[in-house]
Parts: structure tokens; sequence; C-alpha cells
């Protein structure tokens, strides 16, 4: 059997940014009349598209959300990840791991091509992921719809039985799982240091197989598998 093609998730699984936007995401929601603690920021969004963001905004206020809050939300993003971005540990030596196996890997993002590629840069790893680094732009739904998800693993070749994704939200599992594909939750990212039983409880009842808290057991998860194993489709 032909190894699995891993899906990552990008920020909280490879990019440890979770922290730095959901604290920037706060701010920028309280400046616009919407204060939220940071469990429920996490509950409600982490792993959520901006537009669903602004959306969420814009119902609670009841008034339209215009281009100047992604502007400035990704400017205060987008100065910290340059002076402060780092990978989550363990995932360059899993990587490695997986190059030196044959297992082939990309990345599904929730995100917005601008913002990943920006992370990408900030972390060295625009060319190793070169061609294999997909965004919710790529789609006409984001997570929790599996459009991205399927997209991913038709541009590398792959049926949804033969991958296996690696998510720290619910709605990428959720798009997971609607994609048929397996999903392990990783809860090892810094922004769910508080709250990470929780969330692998949330991320199980989502649909995943197994939870990681660090890359050293993702990587025990990921080559202990058996590709192929029947998974049923969960439809929208």
């Amino acid at each position: 059997m032909s190894a699995p093609l891993v899906i990552f998730d990008f920020d909280g699984v490879i990019a440890d940014s979770e922290i730095i936007a959901l604290a920037e995401l706060q701010d920028c929601l309280a400046d616009h009349g919407l204060t939220l603690p940071m469990d429920s920021l996490i509950d409600r969004f982490l792993g959520a598209s901006l537009s669903s963001i602004t959306a969420a905004l814009a119902e609670h206020t009841g008034a339209p959300v215009h281009d100047d809050f992604r502007e400035v939300w990704y400017a205060r993003l987008f100065d910290r990840y340059r002076r402060e971005l780092q990978p989550v540990p363990g995932i360059m030596a899993l990587l490695d791991r997986l190059d030196c196996d044959g297992v082939d890997y990309c990345i599904a993002s929730g995100s917005s091509d601008r913002r990943l590629g920006v992370a990408l840069e900030c972390l060295d790893l625009a060319g190793r992921f070169h061609g294999r680094a997909f965004s919710a732009d790529d789609v006409a739904r984001g997570k929790p719809a599996p459009d991205l998800m399927l997209f991913a693993a038709a541009r590398r070749g792959r049926t949804p039985g033969d991958c296996i994704v690696v998510e720290d939200a619910t709605a990428g599992v959720t798009a997971a799982r609607s994609a048929g594909m397996r999903a392990i939750g990783f809860v090892g990212g810094t922004h769910l240091a508080p709250v990470a039983k929780r969330q692998a409880e949330r991320l199980a009842r989502a649909g995943t197989f197994a939870t990681s808290a660090n890359h050293a057991q993702t990587a025990e998860l990921l080559l202990g598998v058996p590709s192929r194993r029947p998974v049923d489709r969960v439809e929208d």
C-alpha cells in the first residue's frame, strides 16, 4: 500500500501563529464593538476564514464590515509575524522525516493566500511548500466545507481515502470528515495550552481518530497508520 498524503492545517499546526493571530483579532473585534474572552474566541473563530469572521461581526453590530478591518488586522498581524513568528516545535523534524520516508504532504489552510504567503516567508518555508500550499482563496467554500480538502488531494493526485489531515480546529476536522478523510487532532500549539484537554475532546467529537499533543506523537500516528482505511463520507 502507498503511504498516505498528509494534509496539514497551517496556523497552529505548522506555524505557531494562532497565539498572535487570535490576540490581534481579539483587539480588532473589540475596536468594532465585539468583545470576546480568548476561550470564546477560540471556540468561535479558530480555523475560520476572514469572511466568516467579518460576517459574524456584521451580524453582531448590524452594520457592514469594511475592508479596513482586514487591512488593520493584517497590518498588526504581519508586523508581529516578522518579529515573532516561530514554527510549532517539532514540525521541522516531522517534515524531514516524512521527506526521508517518501511521504507526500501539503498545506490546506483556512486563511488567505496573502496571509499564508507572508507566514511561509517568515518561516523560510515558501520553497519547501512551493506548489503544495493551498488556502481558502482556492475554493468557493472554506472550512468546514470539504472543498479545500478535496482540492488539495486532487492537486496532489490522491483520493480522499488516501489522505490523513492534521488539524487543530473543529472546522478543519469537519471539512476532513466531510471529504471522506481521516483526521488527527493536534493540540500542541501555544494558543491551546490553557484549553488543550477541552479542545482535544471537541476535536474528537468532530471526528478525529486520534489526538496528538506534540509532533513526536504526530509522527508516530502518521507513520504507524495504514493507508486506505475505510472512512464513511459525511454529507454536507
